[in-house]
């Protein structure tokens, strides 16, 4: 039998009540008690207005709503918050770059490290790279990454995420705050002692 959700006011006739411990149990609301004939029940052609249902009138004119534009630009994400995005990477690594390649972008200021998807790892690998090989610049990564990520990513060297506006508004900045102790779950370190 269907059951019924709640509502203020009178239940229909035609109403199923259900116990959620028990959905056998179900109880017609207009059942007689056991032992009894039960009323027929009214068609709506016989049903008259009762005085606690207000009767429908058209709707005349439509609620309307505010629309806020909210900004689009992209965010930078550190362990303090979110920036607005200043300066320009010198270079942009796709994540199909040749490890080999990475001497030659050692004196750059900022290099950016592109994150296709949320499940591409790849800018991971070649940040840490970067740290190896002597990298003491400021290294971003941009694309899919999500905050979930940001401890993972500050762990292998990364300073900051660029992230669009719509990421920001999905994920807030306590979001990414909340992985900003990187150090504290870093496994790595803590053997290290």
């Amino acid at each position: 039998m269907p059951a019924v959700a709640r509502t203020a006011g009178p239940m229909p006739s035609d109403a199923v009540r259900v116990d959620a411990a028990r959905p056998s149990d179900a109880v017609r609301a207009d059942a007689a008690p056991p032992g009894t004939v039960a009323p027929a029940a009214e068609t709506p052609a016989d049903a008259a207005p009762s005085a606690d249902q207000p009767e429908s009138q058209p709707m005349t004119e439509m609620p309307t709503a505010t629309i806020v534009a909210l900004p689009d630009a992209p965010v930078l994400v550190r362990d303090d918050g979110f920036h607005p995005v200043a300066g320009e990477p010198t270079v942009s690594l796709p994540p199909d770059t040749d490890p080999a390649s990475l001497g030659q972008y050692l004196n750059a200021e900022l290099i950016a490290v592109e994150f296709p998807a949320m499940t591409d790892g790849r800018g991971f690998s070649l940040a840490r790279l970067l740290r190896e090989l002597g990298f003491a610049g400021r290294i971003r990564a941009t694309g899919g990454l999500i905050a979930d990520q940001y401890a993972m990513a500050r762990r292998v060297g990364i300073d900051e995420v660029q992230i669009s506006a719509a990421l920001a508004r999905r994920q807030p900045e306590p979001q990414w705050l909340a992985r900003a102790d990187w150090r504290d779950w870093d496994h790595r370190s803590r053997l290290a002692g």
